[in-house]
């Protein structure tokens, strides 16, 4: 009996997903099937770090929509509009008075000041994979499933 126990407790052992990251869908509304109806089909990713958010970041200048999904770690680098509050939900864009402050640039294709968009707003979430989509369980939670079942009705 003890011997068929400690098969068990290792097997369930090697099948234990640990320390995974979450996993959000990292693309940009000029990909096909990325714009504002995201397809289901479209791969998520996992992101580089264990505590990780998805990131939906909604630009608008309008009638042209910019939608970028992405992980936070990814845009804390070159995105100086993020808002303080991170909690999960939508707000709108920080706005950083110091960002172009010493640039004298006539070139206004640049966008050195950040302000062609009319409206910018961040979508934060990170309670589930794949914020747009419909969670399930793990491939190896079925497997991990199916082998308890399977050995519980043949012993």
């Amino acid at each position: 009996m003890w011997t068929k126990a400690v098969c068990v407790f290792f097997l369930l052992s090697l099948l234990a997903k640990e320390g995974e990251s979450i996993y959000c869908y990292r693309c940009n509304s000029n990909h096909p099937g990325c714009g504002d109806q995201l397809n289901w089909l479209y791969w998520a990713e996992s992101c580089p770090e264990y505590d990780d958010k998805c990131v939906k970041i909604i630009e608008r200048k309008g009638a042209e929509i910019i939608i970028t999904r992405e992980c936070l770690s990814s845009v804390r680098g070159f995105r100086t509009d993020m808002p303080a509050d991170r909690y999960e939900g939508c707000r709108a864009a920080a706005k950083d008075v110091r960002l172009g402050h010493y640039v004298n640039n006539s070139i206004h294709e640049l966008d050195i000041h950040r302000d062609y968009y009319d409206e910018v707003n961040w979508c934060f979430c990170y309670f589930r994979n794949r914020c747009n989509g419909a969670t399930g369980l793990s491939i190896s939670g079925i497997l991990l499933s199916t082998i308890a079942i399977f050995w519980y009705f043949t012993t």
